[in-house]
């Protein structure tokens, strides 16, 4: 028997937490093939800056194996986002140069280095109904088991505490699993851009009113 755990997060789960990012990080599926030059590229995105910025809304999903999720919430997206630009991006702008040549041409872990320069704020509108935003990704055995949900309405639930009216989140295109999900999960298409494997849905839930 596995026994799951969901507890806060600390500063000491950062690497569990940027492995489980690597491990769903091709939409969803085992991104490591594709991240092996540098497997820490996504998470010092997606993980790093909640870990410090956001912990109040940080949960760890851990199992005998050890850290197998997570889901990452932010209360006010444009206050995060401001502590990323101000107190996050100039270190890795700094330490990973902005990748040359022809964009396709690059590998992954080149696209992500272009991400730290070239940031994405999307904050879909109306951003006062929906100013949180939440993150979440489950390893596969930890996929199945409702651990995502419980998770999810931890965190909305303490969002909604501390006064959100809503929160948003992004999904790829390509990743249809999580879009269903998040559908069941009471979200709503907000915004569409691009399409393909670059493409983004932002989906929406008011957690008040």
């Amino acid at each position: 028997m596995n026994d799951f755990t969901i507890r806060p997060a600390r500063p000491e789960d950062q690497a569990g937490a940027y492995h489980v990012c690597l491990k769903t990080g091709d939409f969803g599926k085992d991104g490591e093939p594709f991240y092996r030059e540098d497997p820490d590229a996504l998470g010092r995105i997606f993980v790093g800056p909640y870990l410090v910025f956001e912990p109040d809304y940080a949960l760890i999903l851990e199992d005998m194996e050890g850290i197998c999720g997570y889901a990452f919430g932010a209360l006010d997206s444009k206050r995060f986002y401001d502590r990323y630009e101000k107190e996050w991006r100039p270190k890795l702008c700094a330490q990973f140069p902005m990748p040359q040549g022809d964009p396709g041409q690059w590998t992954r872990v080149q696209m992500v280095y272009s991400w730290y320069h070239h940031p994405d704020y999307t904050m879909p509108e109306p951003y006062a109904e929906y100013p949180s935003h939440l993150h979440i990704d489950l390893l596969e055995r930890a996929q199945g088991r409702g651990f995502g949900r419980r998770m999810m309405e931890m965190v909305m639930d303490k969002l909604r505490q501390d006064g959100s009216p809503g929160a948003h989140l992004g999904v790829s295109m390509m990743n249809t699993a999580a879009y269903g999900f998040y559908l069941k999960l009471g979200f709503k298409d907000l915004l569409r851009v691009g399409e393909g494997k670059d493409g983004c849905i932002y989906m929406g839930k008011r957690l008040k009113g």
